[in-house]
């Protein structure tokens, strides 16, 4: 149960531990009936066709044994074979000891193991065989068409006690059956109650865990700050409208035109910080770099009198995409569709340019909105990589957010642009599902999660076309080699997923990911 994702995958695993302790019974109980019978009198037809029955019994039985060591390949149908020869194995105890002595004890104790399986027609194509049989076997004692060599003989007794008799077992037969399923079903359902428990739970603690990160980092703005009324560059600043661990943004005008513009400046405290001034100048290179309607354009790079570095861009209207989750929690299929496609075609721009972000998450990622027309904007390269650069400002330490960072970021190995293909397909499970893939009770646990454990399959989270499935798997590969090539080739397999159009291709490589590496496993 620790392993499993779904109330039915429990209930296979048990299934699998229940399978493997009754064959070994169901030997040991063949065993002995061999022992005892070589000590009491009987049909020597009788004993030699129940001693072959137990023996073909024993070796079926032996068999799926060592089939199911591997619990994964446990399936229904292998149990179809050694369960019909466990049949016959009682019905030639029946046979042998009588139709109405206690070997029908064992044919109940079997009806309701069987029962209590996944696959309801194979059940009762293996039940028949003992019901069936023992009914037509007491039909023919009864009615004297075959002489009662059981050691137990009912043949003696009146026909209408025979009757009564078999028509008993009959009914304790229909009621074992009866009683297995309900059992299952019972089962079932407190499984099922159990997993949304969990699962609630689950999800209160992650949504908790998120808003203590946005509270650990979340100060009050919007009102005036240190450099408000103060020119920086060609900019006169307004009222602070962000602030983080190494900087403030401002509001702020153009003195020449009035354009609306947003200034980031570098905290005075971070200044001693060789480490934080070169991430602040490496975002505004590479800022200055690019150029996408969903990358934030930047106007102005310079210092201030105060010889603070700077960067106006461009002022944008909205909130990030953790405003947006902390008020719905999850978002539809079409709008996780508009977001991984427009991000994508951000990202591909970087790329081009031989930059890999390698901060990709909620708070960087901005529905902007003008003259009503809304857009997503990734924010923030203050810690990307640049192509040909060499080692890159935070070599050899582990950079990024740790929630959506890829298994090699938390390795603390080199990137490269499937990176960014990784935390966009994490972007995308915590939107469908409304739960970030990776939360653990502090940052090594979390990152150990990253690197070593898949999370719940999202369609068990959230009602999600099985291809969509597929394309996050993909896209959230432990190995980068085993993921799309480019956040476009995410975004296309998304959009054909979301219509459960996808090429046969990728749903081949997907399923077999899936086989190596299962939702909710580790690895």
């Amino acid at each position: 149960l620790s392993t499993a994702t779904t109330p039915l995958e429990a209930m296979r695993a048990e299934e699998v531990e229940r399978t493997r302790a009754f064959s070994k019974l169901a030997i040991a109980i063949g065993v002995f009936a061999v022992l005892a019978m070589s000590l009491a009198a009987g049909d020597p037809l009788a004993k030699a066709l129940f001693a072959g029955a137990v023996a073909i019994m024993v070796g079926a039985v032996s068999w799926l044994l060592l089939q199911i060591r591997e619990p994964q390949r446990f399936t229904p149908g292998r149990v179809i074979l050694p369960g019909m020869t466990g049949f016959l194995a009682v019905l030639g105890g029946v046979l042998y000891w009588g139709v109405a002595s206690p070997a029908s004890a064992v044919m109940l104790f079997g009806i309701y193991f069987f029962a209590l399986g996944q696959d309801l027609r194979a059940t009762l194509a293996m039940i028949s065989i003992g019901v069936v049989g023992h009914l037509v076997l007491a039909i023919l004692v009864m009615t004297e068409a075959m002489p009662d060599i059981g050691v137990i003989k009912t043949g003696e007794l009146p026909l209408r006690e025979q009757i009564i008799s078999q028509v008993t077992i009959q009914l304790l037969y229909a009621s074992a059956l009866f009683f297995g399923r309900r059992s299952r079903r019972a089962t079932m359902d407190a499984v099922e109650r159990l997993d949304r428990a969990v699962r609630a739970i689950s999800m209160r603690e992650a949504l908790l865990a998120e808003v203590r990160q946005e509270l650990d980092r979340a100060l009050k703005v919007g009102g005036p700050g240190r450099y408000t009324e103060q020119e920086v560059g060609s900019y006169r600043l307004g009222n602070l409208i962000g602030r983080g661990g190494m900087g403030e943004v401002y509001d702020a005008k153009s003195v020449h035109d009035g354009t609306d513009a947003a200034v980031k400046l570098l905290h005075p405290s971070t200044l001693a910080d060789p480490q934080a001034v070169a991430r602040f100048l490496r975002e505004a290179e590479v800022a200055a770099r690019l150029e996408s309607e969903h990358l934030c354009a930047v106007y102005e790079v310079g210092m201030t009198a105060g010889e603070i570095p700077f960067i106006a861009m461009e002022r944008l209207r909205g909130f990030d995409l953790a405003h947006h989750l902390r008020r719905s929690r999850r978002l539809s299929l079409a709008q996780v569709l508009g977001l991984i496609k427009q991000i994508a075609a951000g990202l591909s721009v970087a790329h081009r340019t031989g930059v890999v972000h390698r901060d990709i998450k909620p708070h960087n990622l901005f529905l902007s909105e003008r003259d009503g027309r809304f857009l997503w904007k990734l924010l923030d390269f203050g810690v990307s990589k640049l192509a040909g650069s060499g080692g890159t400002l935070t070599a050899g330490h582990v950079v990024g957010t740790p929630g959506y960072m890829s298994p090699e970021q938390a390795r603390g190995e080199d990137v490269d642009l499937r990176t960014d293909v990784y935390a966009l397909a994490t972007i995308a499970y915590r939107c469908l599902t409304g739960h970030p893939a990776f939360t653990g009770k502090d940052v090594p646990t979390t990152l150990y999660d990253v690197v070593y454990k898949m999370p719940t399959r999202p369609s068990v989270l959230a009602e999600l076309p099985e291809d969509v499935d597929r394309v996050l798997a993909v896209g959230m590969a432990k190995d980068r080699a085993d993921r799309f090539g480019t956040p476009a080739e995410l975004a296309a397999a998304m959009t054909l997923a979301a219509d459960s159009q996808l090429d046969g291709g990728t749903r081949a490589r997907a399923d077999a990911l899936v086989a190596r590496h299962a939702w909710g496993q580790r690895l």
